[in-house]
């Protein structure tokens, strides 16, 4: 059934073999004649699948079938125990058996600021990554045809597709030594290569989105190529692929987070539709008139208008802690504002206009002794430093995927299980539901509850496969690397006549905002788009922050571990030509 080339490799299966051996497997059918079965021969080796186009040539052989053995005369091939390609066993059912959990190789260190994770970095700052081959797949009990109830977990060193790497090899972390090595890295992000106006892109507008790795762009093309599937209602191969991709992003977001259970982590569109959900599915049960939300002025608007809303229909107060002129909280005011009538505190864990890192673990505990519940908005935090939201003990955690390199449209609401097992339904429909009958409905528990419709399971999967990446790199390394190329950014940016930085709290993510004496904001940012430099010019949908430092805008350039000094040198000198009045020439 295979042809040789001269190195003796298989070649690919003879077309006519196979058209002769799928007639005599339709003649075997129940009510079909039986017929002799054919002389086959089976080949020397399993016969390879094409790649998917643009895949990484150490990828595994996706559902490479197995010899075909010939049949016995008379026994029909749809009498024997069926076989799903990629050895997974399949019942009488037709259902792949659940599996056993295994461990994710994501290390999440417990510090959550950075200062005190820049204190405890090891010499060596990013471990290889470590992946191991996912073992056989024990069968466990008798699957029902709900594929929630076998999705499979995600296996030693992860498994997010048969014939996927397990997770992806990150070239950046086998040669760090005792940092990134950046210019390694930032070969996997295609978009770097791109020209804009005849100059190579220098993206400096991370705080808006983050570029794709290469690992998460080839995982959305396999999934849409091979997995393609409504999840968790089908009794086919491609939804128990589908499905067993997307629960295993979730156990990864789980890992990444360190929540304490992966029924704690709810898939949304972004961080936006997150506090919207605990707004309206929390909010609504346990805010009453009288009743006072407490946020920062530090807050994003989408950590702003949930609140306003939900204290217009309900009579509650929004009440505000303030900043000081660094842009930091100031923690004896937030303390003045907490009260017996606080019900919930919503801080950004990095504010997404100035750079600050708040003391969010101090306040949350804070909020707690108040007797409050606590909300840490982590849009801004996720691709900068390790986020353990045990060691927060905050109550929500909540985060945008394309903030940390994932696709847009896809994020996640980390919720205490014992406060999402007492929240409501946020909106109706299927996959939500245990039983709809005109009397009564049912609700599934956490997450499923959250989840109505159907998800954007695609990228869901890509953001498995980023935080991944991620995890290969390790984020007290990219933290570390970062905080050092912040703090070269600043001392360039200060010497940049007529330059104010704007927030310059002791403790800041990768995040820079400044005005410019003499040129409006969006002169600047049109002039630095002229020389190929991407940043942010305007308000960043935080306008009373910046209305603190009497402005209505900014420039924001901000920063990501495949930046490097080069990208930061290009912004300060095209600074510095804009402030000496020499126009910005096309590059040949």
């Amino acid at each position: 059934m295979s042809t040789s080339d001269p190195s003796g490799e298989a070649g690919p299966l003879d077309p006519e073999i196979l058209a002769r051996l799928a007639s005599e497997m339709f003649r075997a059918m129940p009510g079909a004649t039986a017929a002799p079965a054919p002389s086959l021969t089976p080949p020397a080796s399993p016969a390879p699948l094409p790649l998917p186009a643009g895949a990484p040539s150490s990828m595994a052989i996706p559902y490479a079938p197995a010899a075909v053995a010939p049949l016995a005369p008379g026994v029909s091939p749809w009498s024997a125990p069926a076989h799903v390609p990629g050895g997974r066993s399949v019942g009488s059912s037709g259902v792949p058996p659940v599996s056993q959990a295994q461990p994710l190789p994501i290390e999440i260190p417990g510090e959550a600021h950075l200062h005190s994770l820049l204190a405890g970095l090891p010499t060596s700052l990013a471990a290889p990554h470590v992946g191991a081959a996912p073992g056989p797949i024990p069968v466990a009990g008798s699957p029902s045809f709900y594929f929630l109830e076998y999705a499979r977990p995600a296996a030693a060193g992860g498994m997010p597709a048969p014939g996927f790497p397990a997770d992806p090899v990150v070239p950046g972390s086998s040669a760090t030594g005792a940092g990134l090595d950046v210019e390694l890295i930032r070969r996997d992000f295609p978009i770097l290569e791109e020209r804009v106006h005849g100059r190579r892109l220098v993206w400096l507008d991370n705080a808006a989105t983050t570029q794709k790795p290469k690992a998460v762009i080839d995982r959305l093309r396999y999934f849409y190529e091979h997995e393609n599937s409504n999840i968790h209602r089908a009794a086919h191969e491609l939804a128990a692929r589908a499905t067993d991709a997307y629960e295993d992003a979730r156990e990864k977001v789980k890992a990444f987070l360190n929540a304490a259970t992966k029924d704690e982590i709810v898939y949304v569109r972004g961080g936006t539709e997150a506090i919207n959900l605990v707004a309206q599915a929390w909010g609504r049960k346990n805010v009453g008139k009288g009743d006072e939300i407490l946020i920062t002025w530090l807050e994003h608007h989408a950590n702003i208008v949930p609140w306003y809303r939900l204290c217009e229909e309900t009579g509650a107060r929004l009440r505000v802690a303030p900043v000081d002129d660094r842009g930091q909280i100031l923690l004896d005011e937030y303390a003045r504002l907490l009260g017996p009538r606080t019900k919930l505190v919503s801080l950004a864990h990095v504010s997404n206009a100035l750079g600050t890192v708040t003391p969010a673990q101090q306040m949350v505990a804070m909020a707690h002794a108040a007797g409050a519940l606590a909300l840490v908005d982590g849009a801004q935090a996720v691709s900068h430093m390790p986020v353990d939201v045990q060691s927060l003990g905050c109550d929500f955690y909540v985060f945008s995927g394309h903030k940390v390199f994932a696709p847009t449209g896809i994020g996640a609401l980390y919720g205490r299980k014992s406060v999402l097992d007492d929240m409501d339904p946020w909106q109706g429909g299927g996959n939500m539901i245990q039983d709809v009958t005109f009397e009564e409905i049912r609700y599934q528990g956490p997450p499923a509850r959250f989840e109505a419709g159907t998800p954007s399971i695609g990228d869901a999967v890509g953001l498995g496969a980023a935080l991944a990446y991620v995890g290969g790199i390790g984020m007290p390394a990219i933290a570390a690397y970062e905080h050092a190329l912040l703090e070269y950014a600043t001392r360039l940016l200060e010497t940049v006549p007529g330059l104010r930085i704007i927030g310059t709290a002791a403790e800041k993510a990768s995040v820079l905002s400044f005005v410019l004496q003499g040129h409006e904001v969006t002169e600047v940012g049109r002039a630095l788009d002229r020389e190929g430099i991407a940043v942010r010019a305007g308000h960043h949908c935080a306008q009373p922050i910046l209305r603190r430092f009497g402005l209505e805008a900014t420039v924001r350039p901000s920063l990501a571990f495949y930046n490097n000094r080069a990208d930061v040198d290009a912004l300060v000198g095209a600074l510095r030509r804009l402030t000496r009045g020499k126009s910005v020439s096309f590059a040949t």
